[in-house]
């Protein structure tokens, strides 16, 4: 199999798992699954950076890797395709949490010495890295391997790397704990920018991931599941009925109104807003969508909550507003420039 090929598995594993969200899964009230037999069965998918080599050892020749990690976990994998001038590929694997664990651990023994680096929503870092570090110390107590979470977030995404240095069998059980803390912490994951490594090759717009939660007996979840960074022409996801605090309404023009929540650090708030309100009363208007502002934090990791309303098209430009202004910030703090 060609690594065209197991692109296109890339691509098409994340348009199936993207497609369950649109099935009716409505009951938000659900409670996260307690037993380890509940988690070891939850449905979700973790995504993860590797270079183009190593994405060629996980997939093997004629695809033969790739192949027995899927049979021997159960889950779907797939590795994004080549872009020209670019180092970085994305694996997803999605399954039941104890196949993804499995997998990363057989990832971990085919690449050896090289870490495995997860990606992760900057909104649900919190729930991993724990109060004062107590989770992620933690997860390196039971695993036994060392974990760096970086404190930047990968350019035009809402996505940051956690990296995992040690053996397989302890990739495996530190996957199974992270993986534990984003079935537990679905909701933050609504609203992710998935990093997309083509996005700076081709000037295209990043995508924006709802990740979704299952009302099913089968206790479904998802981090990510948009799959756009397979694809030609990365675009965004038509949000589940899942992501939204409630059903949508209908606009004046017949549009389904859409609500959607993103948390932004709160050192980050001041440029979004901008003096006397100026930038949020563009990104406002030019978007076209409502968008109310937490005026406090809304729990210990220091962010405040920004609720979007409005048509698809309007939430996507809004967020894609919201995302440039924050990468002109980080670039201008990065630079020591005078803030406009």
């Amino acid at each position: 199999m060609s690594l065209e090929n197991e692109s296109r598995d890339g691509q098409n594993l994340n348009e199936e798992h993207n497609s369950s969200f649109e099935n009716g899964h409505d009951d938000l009230e659900q409670e996260a699954p307690r037993t380890d037999e509940e988690y070891a069965q939850s449905q979700l998918t973790i995504r993860s950076i590797v270079s183009s080599k190593e994405a060629g050892s996980i997939i093997g020749k004629a695809g033969k890797n790739v192949a027995d990690l899927r049979e021997e976990t159960g889950v779907k994998a797939g590795v994004s395709k080549v872009v020209p001038g670019v180092h970085d590929r994305v694996l997803t694997v999605t399954g039941a949490l104890e196949g993804v664990a499995r997998a990363y651990s057989m990832v971990a023994q085919t690449l050896v010495d090289s870490p495995i680096r997860l990606l992760i929503s900057h909104n649900q870092m919190g729930t991993i890295i724990g109060r004062q570090g107590l989770k992620i110390k933690h997860i390196q107590d039971v695993s036994n391997v060392r974990m760096v979470a970086q404190k930047e977030m990968l350019p035009q995404s809402t996505e940051r790397v956690v990296e995992i240095q040690g053996s397989a069998e302890g990739v495996k059980t530190a996957v199974w704990e992270i993986g534990k803390c984003l079935i537990d912490d679905w909701q933050r994951g609504q609203g992710t920018v998935l990093y997309n490594p083509a996005v700076r090759a081709q000037g295209s717009s990043p995508s924006v991931s709802n990740g979704g939660y299952g009302g099913d007996r089968s206790r479904s979840y998802a981090r990510t599941g948009n799959g756009a960074d397979f694809s030609e022409q990365p675009s965004y996801s038509r949000p589940p009925r899942a992501s939204m605090d409630r059903a949508p309404a209908v606009g004046e023009d017949g549009e389904d109104v859409q609500t959607q929540n993103i948390s932004i650090p709160s050192d980050m708030v001041g440029c979004i807003i901008g003096r006397e309100g100026r930038k949020i009363s563009e990104i406002r208007r030019e978007s076209g969508a409502r968008i109310s502002i937490a005026k406090n934090q809304h729990d210990e990791t220091g962010e405040r909550m920004f609720t979007i309303t409005g048509s698809q098209a309007a939430n996507e430009k809004a967020l894609l507003m919201l995302y440039e202004n924050l990468e002109a910030e980080k670039l201008r703090r990065s630079q020591g420039s005078p803030q406009d």
